[in-house]
């Protein structure tokens, strides 16, 4: 094989790869939704778990944001009355988690917690930032005091 003909081989493979990459991620469903802020909790409707256009499927986490909030919050739903609220913050180097259903990755250094914010994988040794949450009306309120 001649160099000329490998580096155009080399460049369409990298092509290939980086438009594939881009189409994949344009069809991952974003699963982030804004919360209010009232006073110190931010609140958040319940049917946001609901998957569309179902009533009896829900989604197993939501990531909810807000313009205030340096990070977002990983909210996990274990049950119809059991959340954990997580602050996705690694405690490693302090760089944003991605989520995978239920495993928060640090894309840093990779450190791995569950959906309880406990270190699963280092270099972190500390858990993550845990909220409290509390189900009422319809509604979740993740406590923020102390953020």
């Amino acid at each position: 094989m001649n160099r000329k003909y490998f580096l155009k081989q080399c460049g369409l493979a990298c092509l290939s790869s980086s438009i594939a990459t881009a189409l994949f991620n344009s069809c991952v469903t974003q699963k982030a939704i804004s919360g209010q802020l009232v006073n110190t909790d931010l609140v958040i409707p319940l049917d946001s778990f609901l998957v569309k256009n179902k009533t009896t499927d829900y989604k197993k986490y939501i990531i909810v944001e807000h313009k205030q909030l340096q990070h977002p919050i990983y909210v996990f739903r274990f049950s119809e009355n059991e959340y954990s609220a997580l602050l996705m913050r690694c405690t490693h180097q302090g760089a944003e988690l991605q989520a995978f259903g239920d495993v928060l990755e640090c894309p840093a250094h990779g450190s791995e917690f569950n959906n309880r914010g406990i270190v699963q994988n280092g270099p972190a040794n500390k858990n993550l930032r845990t909220f409290p949450v509390i189900s009422t009306n319809n509604e979740l309120k993740i406590s923020l005091k102390n953020v």
